[in-house]
């Protein structure tokens, strides 16, 4: 009887032993993955900081920089600028993608947040046109050219990085920090708008107040760079590292292989960059010049809108995760084209910051809903090897044809139409490709995955 009782007891003792060892591999693996995702986030916020600030305060920038005869004519050389970089874009998401594909997610990150931080720093300390003359927007074009070239390389890196890291069951929450990144950015850069307008006179903001927002942003940099370094390859890019069967991507092969993946992928970022740069980054400026509304309102405004979108992305993403990419989108989508032109409508009538608000929140939750799904909808387009590459391909290509030159297109067609809704037209313009690009994507969500095998169905997305 005693040795049964101390066998029982040993037995117990080692099951407790293998139980608590369980539990510490689990929540190693989630402190670890927490970590994954704080060093995809950090990159992007930087990213998207900076462009916001920029956006916010071209008028100002115009003035110091590009002087020319007229202040439209200054504004829109400031904005052109604002999309010099995206000619960049490609350039440099090619060239990181390949590099991520084949060296790695960590080493192109932490590669992409050290240009970003440089990039940054130069419009920070750069003289104005008064100081040194017609080296002071050089010095700023420069300075947007090559923070386009690691743009490019971030959206993909981050988003294939964090996809990799997730359960399969939770692809699409995971792969949804990549825009809670960029909303935490917008609403950033909302609040240090509001706070610089309020609190500094116009003669302080045009002196040095205008650099304070992107120094704040400077300090980001190396906070970044470290939390980076040491951070953990994913183990789906290291299997497929290991594989014979798979070469390491090229963009020919992306485009031999999976040009649908492309053509998809480019048309759902069509409508997400639109949408960002036309509500988002240009709207502040807009309702400013357009309707003559407060500044300041007008950010506080912003800041509520981007609040409520923030917390609209993880629940669809987590719907996505249930139900399907497809669905979710397709409903935003539909949404997106059936109220944008009612809404500025309706501001345009009778333009007030009640109204602006209104606007704002109601096409924020809907871009919420497009916004959940679509990073990991991206990288399910693309194999392991050639994600990267891929998904910054289609990125790059959209976003600086729709996203960067986006200011600039609605300035010129509220000026050349006279109409104040013409925002609404660029925006539907760019929803009707995400539309065609959530019909014809492959939706591999897990939950779609296990329904086309339980009813025998050929399965076409890529793992």
């Amino acid at each position: 009887m005693r040795r049964a009782g101390g066998m029982a007891r040993r037995i117990a003792r080692r099951g407790l032993m293998r139980l608590q060892e369980t539990r510490m591999r689990a929540d190693s693996g989630r402190s670890t993955r927490h970590r994954q995702v704080v060093a995809a986030v950090i990159g992007n916020t930087l990213e998207w900081y900076d462009f916001i600030v920029y956006g916010f305060f071209s008028a100002i920038i115009a003035r110091l920089f590009f002087p020319a005869d007229s202040q439209y004519a200054s504004l829109l050389m400031s904005l052109a600028t604002f999309g010099v970089g995206f000619f960049m874009r490609p350039v440099g998401g090619i060239l990181l993608g390949l590099y991520a594909d084949r060296k790695g997610r960590k080493a192109a990150m932490q590669l992409i947040i050290l240009l970003m931080t440089l990039s940054i720093a130069m419009i920070t300390f750069a003289p104005t046109y008064a100081a040194i003359g017609p080296a002071a927007p050089i010095l700023i074009v420069i300075a947007r050219l090559l923070q386009g070239f690691a743009t490019g390389g971030e959206y993909a890196s981050a988003t294939s990085f964090l996809v990799e890291s997730a359960p399969a069951h939770r692809r699409g929450l995971y792969g949804s920090w990549q825009l809670i990144g960029q909303c935490l950015a917008v609403f950033s850069g909302a609040a240090i708008g509001a706070w610089a307008t309020q609190s500094l006179s116009a003669g302080a903001l045009d002196s040095w107040g205008w650099r304070v927002p992107f120094a704040l942003g400077l300090l980001i940099g190396p906070v970044g760079l470290w939390i980076r370094r040491h951070m953990e390859e994913t183990d789906a890019f290291v299997q497929a590292s290991k594989s014979p069967a798979e070469p390491p991507a090229s963009v020919a092969r992306v485009l031999r292989d999976n040009l649908r993946g492309v053509l998809v992928s480019m048309g759902q970022t069509i409508t997400g960059t639109a949408v960002f740069y036309v509500m988002l980054v240009n709207m502040p400026t807009f309702v400013n010049r357009t309707f003559g509304l407060p500044l300041d309102e007008v950010f506080q405004a912003q800041m509520a809108a981007v609040a409520l979108l923030t917390l609209t992305i993880p629940v669809a993403a987590m719907v996505s995760d249930r139900i399907g990419r497809r669905p979710v989108l397709l409903a935003g989508m539909l949404a997106l084209l059936t109220v944008t032109y009612p809404l500025f409508s309706w501001l345009a009538a009778a333009p007030s910051i009640g109204r602006l608000l209104v606007m704002q929140l109601v096409i924020c939750t809907i871009i919420g809903v497009t916004y959940g799904p679509a990073p990991t909808a991206l990288a399910e387009q693309f194999t392991t090897r050639m994600r990267s590459t891929g998904i910054a391909l289609a990125y790059n290509i959209a976003v600086m044809i729709f996203g960067g030159f986006a200011p600039f297109i609605v300035t010129w067609l509220t000026r050349a139409s006279g109409s104040p809704v013409a925002p609404a037209w660029y925006v539907l313009f760019a929803a009707s490709f995400g539309l065609a690009a959530s019909v014809f994507m492959r939706d591999g969500a897990p939950c779609v995955l296990a329904r086309r095998q339980f009813r025998r169905e050929p399965v076409t997305s890529a793992e």
